[in-house]
């Protein structure tokens, strides 16, 4: 049924959009022409106008002419912006077609734009990319996290371990997941150096110190840090504020969750020195039992600018104490509408004591500190030339403790417990396992910008040491000296790279973009790992990195675009880690070759863009069931694999105070020749209560889907706006059907799901302060069951296929409501 309503949707979106074609050409015949320069009359290439209240909006050409065709008569406000100039707007009542100027004032102090300029996309670059602004984050920020709020985004789907979107909370964009995915804040690397991953509950309440963010999807543009083998994320922290501010946040709502956030800042002093700060405190029990977020973080920022250089201080710090939910939940029964208390189900920390009673561990959590130090330093070396330069600093620390029964001595380097002449072998016990780490570096850029060129040079040098540990606390028997240290590890990871990039325009309309990347990786583990064997392996990599595309400008409302781009991977750590002991079966490299092609539309009161895409994989890293020679589960690398799409982005002005915004994704995602390996048991012993023969052996199932891969995925916001400074959306989410292994069999499958939210904004200005605003968000309002997660396995018994499953859970009905206060 849904299906039948996105297929008419589409079809009524392309009926719009030919409409306006056919209205523009037979009724519309206002154009408006003129050049963008600065106070000297030199021209801005590529400034951009665009009008407020609508989609229109266009970018300069090498000589700084814009122009607006087909406008209908009325009153138009347009904002116009550029690097390193002081925004301007202004209004234009249009009767017929003329010719406008704009002249642009620089900026007294150096813009904070420049510091992310060389990681991000440019107005003409052929990649498909979402920009975020400040106000469209803020109405979103209720206190989830920022999966949560890009959900939105096109190709994305997020997932939550406690079931409200706060905690352990994680993100895929076009199915590849947080270790393909390069995430940077203000161009410095955020993924962890040996997972590849991004933690985001080690940043609570990150979202609100950031100003804006840019999503490339696919391969996209080249970055600092890990590598973009499926989207980039890159977010720009707090930028200038020219007055002084402050403002305060309170939310509150269900599973006792609870947000108290608190903003400062100085304003420009003396019209050089700025000071910036944020202090929050979160809570929540989670809906899945004891998944409770226990976090409070901080942002400090002080910049030094002038007119020509500025020099900026960053620390952003987050500690958190979150209960363990990774296990999942394997009593899920989707048929039954009274297990409600079934979904809340937790297993980690679960225990029988001495008198057969089901007890769970009281401190069965996670735990870790990380503090982020950014030092930034840019210089405008000419009009058309700046320089920016970064150190930057991560310490980490921290460990997640577990009880554990039944342990034996052994698998802890310990000798058996003898009391009494009886020999005892296990025992129950807490333990932590420990990461203390330390990622520093430094990165660079070179920024060019005159007439057609628009060019960067830049790149980095990062270094991580990490230390992996765990101590044994307590023994139910004894035996264990005080603080036992079983296992200790290092891992060592240098990565560096270079990159250029240049935009060039050919003509008018045609813009042609070159990047290249080159990245060196050397990757040292020693010591001894969790299983008492030695964790010595030594990798290194060399990747280059080319892309190529095209932009064509049709005219300010039709562009389009195409792009070829290729990426390389190296495996993480737990991918080395596995398969230790076996050198031979040691994980290989990735390759993705991605093609991009693209068009966009927009007028006044509707935009729409389409994306095709097509990702090759080759030597893609998948769990297929595959164990090395000493018995470990591996990640095994599969020849060829790809991910196919079309992305359809819209939004309609339906009426003055109406409006929609939608994206749909819809996609293939295969594995060719795969092969799936599963222990296969058989003879049923009845006096061992086992199966005599047991053997592992490999089965042949052809093209199958790739986990964690729906086949559709969109989302849709209905915004009302009755009045001024108060508006009701009517959020909706949809996520196909998806596998989470990569055998395609229907009893590893999640279910589609579809929820809907709905979101109140309301603020007023009242005289004595800048802003009081207020926030109400009812999430999955009609109470759908529903599952974003999972994962499993399965053994074959006398020749039959069995599964064990464990799956992710999310909150029915629940409400979040906030304040703030702006001064």
């Amino acid at each position: 049924m849904l299906k039948k309503q996105l297929n008419s949707v589409l079809r009524r979106a392309t009926l719009l959009i030919v409409l306006q074609f056919v209205c523009f050409i037979g009724f519309s015949q206002i154009n408006l022409n003129g050049k963008v320069t600065d106070k000297s009359g030199n021209a801005l290439p590529g400034a951009a106008i665009a009008v407020k209240g609508t989609y229109l909006g266009t970018v300069t050409n090498s000589y700084g002419e814009y122009q607006f065709t087909n406008l209908k008569a009325g009153e138009y406000q347009f904002v116009i912006s550029f690097l390193g100039y002081e925004t301007k707007e202004s209004s234009v009542k249009l009767t017929e077609s003329k010719n406008l100027d704009f002249k642009l004032n620089p900026t007294a102090i150096m813009a904070d734009e420049v510091i992310v300029a060389a990681t991000r996309a440019g107005n003409k670059a052929p990649v498909a990319v979402t920009n975020l602004g400040g106000e469209e984050l803020r109405k979103q920020n209720t206190g989830q996290d920022i999966p949560y709020q890009l959900s939105l985004t096109p190709s994305l789907v997020e997932s939550s371990e406690a079931g409200n979107g706060i905690g352990y909370s994680a993100l895929r964009i076009r199915g590849t997941d947080a270790s393909r995915i390069n995430v940077t804040i203000n161009g410095v690397p955020l993924n962890d150096s040996e997972s590849q991953g991004v933690f985001w509950v080690n940043m609570p309440d990150f979202a609100s110190s950031v100003d804006n963010i840019q999503i490339q999807r696919g391969v996209g543009t080249s970055t600092n840090g890990a590598a973009a083998f499926g989207a980039t994320i890159n977010f720009q922290t707090e930028t200038v504020n020219a007055e002084p501010y402050a403002e305060v946040q309170s939310v509150a709502g269900s599973f006792n969750t609870f947000r108290n956030t608190f903003k400062a800042g100085t304003g420009l002093i003396n019209g050089k020195f700025s000071f910036d700060a944020r202090y929050s405190k979160l809570k929540s029990d989670g809906f899945v039992d004891r998944a409770f977020s226990d976090h409070e973080s901080f942002f400090a920022s002080g910049t030094y600018y002038t007119e020509r250089s500025m020099l900026k201080f960053n620390i952003i710090s987050g500690d958190q104490k979150t209960g363990i939910s990774w296990w999942g939940n394997p009593n899920i029964n989707t048929d039954d509408p009274n297990d409600y208390e079934d979904r809340r189900y937790n297993p980690a920390g679960e225990y029988t004591d001495e008198n057969g009673v089901k007890r769970y561990y009281d401190n069965q959590t996670d735990n870790y500190k990380q503090t982020h130090y950014q030092l930034f330093y840019s210089q405008e070396l000419t009009t058309n030339l700046n320089l920016n330069a970064a150190l930057h600093y991560t310490k980490g620390k921290g460990y997640y403790e577990q009880y554990k029964e039944d342990e034996k001595y052994s698998e802890y380097g310990l000798d058996n417990l003898v009391i009494g002449g009886e020999t005892i072998e296990e025992t129950d016990l807490t333990r932590q396992k420990w990461l203390k780490n330390d990622f520093y570096g430094f990165t660079y850029s070179l920024n060019y910008k005159k007439n057609r060129i628009d060019a960067s040079f830049g790149g980095a040098w990062n270094r991580y040491d990490g230390d992996h540990f765990g101590n044994i606390l307590w023994a139910q028997n004894g035996g264990v000296p005080n603080g036992h240290q079983w296992y200790l590890n290092t891992g060592e990871k240098t990565d560096y790279n270079v990159f250029a990039k240049m935009n060039v325009e050919l003509s008018d309309k045609l813009n042609a973009y070159g990047d290249v990347q080159y990245r060196h990786i050397s990757y040292d583990m020693d010591g001894t790992d969790d299983d008492l064997l030695p964790l010595v392996q030594e990798h290194k990599f060399d990747f280059f990195n080319p892309k190529v595309g095209l932009y064509y400008t049709l005219n300010d409302r039709n562009s389009a675009y195409a792009s070829f781009g290729v990426a390389h991977r190296e495996p993480t750590r737990a991918n080395f880690k596995d398969a230790k002991g076996d050198p031979s079966s040691y994980p290989v490299d990735e390759s993705l070759f991605d093609y991009e092609l693209g068009y966009n539309y927009k007028s006044k009161n509707a935009t729409f863009g389409v994306n095709l895409y097509y990702m090759y994989y080759r030597d893609q890293l998948v769990p297929t069931g595959e164990k090395n020679s000493v018995g470990y589960d591996i990640m095994t690398n599969v020849d060829k694999s790809y991910r196919a799409g079309v992305e359809l982005i819209w939004g309609v002005q339906i009426l003055p105070n109406l409006k929609w915004d939608a994206n749909l994704t819809l996609s293939r995602n295969r594995i060719k020749d795969f092969v799936e390996y599963s222990t296969y048991y058989a003879d049923w012993n009845e006096s061992i209560g086992w199966y005599n023969e047991e053997e592992y052996k490999g089965k042949e199932l052809g093209d199958t889907d790739i986990s964690y891969s729906p086949e559709t995925v969109g989302s849709s916001i209905l915004t009302w706006t009755p009045t001024k400074g108060f508006d009701v959306s009517f959020v909706s989410k949809y996520v196909g059907e998806q596998y989470f292994d990569n055998t395609s069999n229907a009893e590893r499958k999640l279910d589609d799901y579809n929820v809907h939210n709905l979101r109140l904004n309301y603020s007023i200005k009242p005289n004595w302060m800048k802003e009081i605003a207020f926030q109400l968000s009812i999430n999955n309002v009609f109470d759908t069951k529903y599952e974003n997660n999972a994962y499993g396995g399965n053994w074959y018994t006398d020749g039959k296929e069995n599964t064990w499953r464990y799956y992710y859970p999310q909150a029915g009905t629940n409400v979040l409501a906030g304040v703030t206060l702006r001064f």
